[in-house]
């Protein structure tokens, strides 16, 4: 690829950023090259692998003069990610993690609807998937759950709801011309994780034209034992993205008056899923820096009760008043979800068993 400035521009950059993953990359990068929309760039970021990943999509370079290689030394999956963007020349942009891979048509689809509609963001429906003893087991996720929104253009501030959506930076793409506008980049903490929470509000909040596809596109593998869901010692890198959030609410207050209060409600369920996640050994340390967040945006009047779940608010009031006691509450609350989910699944065996 020759410099921006005199270039014929792609209709989509495709960033694929690599850290160690040879055991997935071809299958990744099969679904890449083969896309039925070939006015594509795709710009493989190199960040420091030391197994034969750079040596992977050095041969598929050798053969596509469409793919980009950035060999950077190891500095994180935010700053990787940055670098790619900046090297971006498309119209539109897209991302694919290195063990996922997507469906041929998803580019081709997807930028046909974004071109005829200018859109800015544009995101798909898609399948987490596992491999257990060979098979493949993919489960459909709808970014909407209860299926509305989808199949028209929506500006976020005036359906906020959309930040209720299921987040994920892949499954779509975005103008590169807001993306530069507004300098929309992730956070480049070094050793920290969930990078593309940062990412994926910026652009709802500066969006002005999105759309969502009722289609499937995107594979998102959910068995990768070097994933960040699986790093139960990485406690509070969650925090750190959302204080990296709530900084940039801090600078655009035209938009906090906006998406504070979508902004505290995703922060929360990221948060307790984020409890769930980690080591057990780090629960209570994790409740007691939660009750000091939750306090502050109290304080700041920045969390309401009607937007969240009658458990949410118990657990978030408990958590404030006594870390201690509520961690205590929490686990025997969740013996019994636990207890009560296995008798349901028993009943509902039993009665397959009985044809009842």
């Amino acid at each position: 690829m020759v410099e921006k400035e005199n270039e014929i521009m792609a209709k989509v950059s495709i960033i694929v950023p690599i850290y160690n993953v040879e055991q997935y990359l071809v299958e990744c990068m099969e679904s890449i090259v083969h896309q039925t929309l070939k006015d594509i760039e795709i710009i493989c970021v190199n960040d420091g692998s030391t197994d034969n990943s750079l040596k992977i999509i050095q041969d598929y370079a050798q053969k596509d003069n469409r793919i980009v290689i950035i060999d950077k030394q190891n500095e994180g999956y935010g700053k990787g990610m940055n670098d790619g963007l900046d090297k971006a020349t498309g119209e539109y942009v897209g991302i694919v993690e290195p063990d996922d891979y997507v469906d041929l048509h998803m580019y081709e689809d997807l930028y046909k609807i974004a071109h005829e509609n200018d859109l800015d963001v544009i995101k798909a429906d898609f399948y987490r998937f596992v491999y257990k003893n060979g098979t493949l087991i993919a489960t459909y996720n709808q970014l909407s759950k209860d299926g509305t929104g989808y199949n028209q253009i929506v500006n976020p501030k005036e359906h906020p709801q959309v930040f209720r959506y299921i987040l994920n930076t892949w499954s779509g793409i975005y103008k590169r011309e807001m993306l530069e506008k507004y300098h929309i980049r992730h956070n480049t903490t070094p050793g920290a994780s969930f990078q593309d929470n940062g990412f994926w509000f910026q652009t709802f909040a500066w969006a002005e034209r999105m759309y969502f596809v009722n289609r499937p596109y995107y594979m998102n593998r959910r068995d990768n034992p070097n994933s960040s869901v699986n790093s139960k010692s990485k406690v509070y890198c969650m925090n750190e993205e959302y204080q990296f959030i709530h900084e940039f609410l801090d600078r655009n207050p035209q938009l906090k008056e906006y998406f504070i209060y979508e902004y505290s409600l995703k922060r929360v369920r990221n948060y307790f899923w984020n409890y769930g996640r980690i080591a057990k050994e780090f629960r209570l340390e994790y409740l007691y820096q939660l009750s000091k967040e939750f306090k502050e945006a109290m304080n700041l009047k920045e969390m309401r009760e009607e937007d969240f779940t009658k458990l949410e608010w118990q657990k978030i009031t408990r958590i404030i008043e006594n870390p201690k006691a509520a961690y205590k509450w929490m686990n025997t609350s969740a013996r019994i979800r636990k207890t009560k989910n296995f008798i349901k699944r028993r009943i509902r065996n039993v009665k397959k068993i009985l044809h009842i």
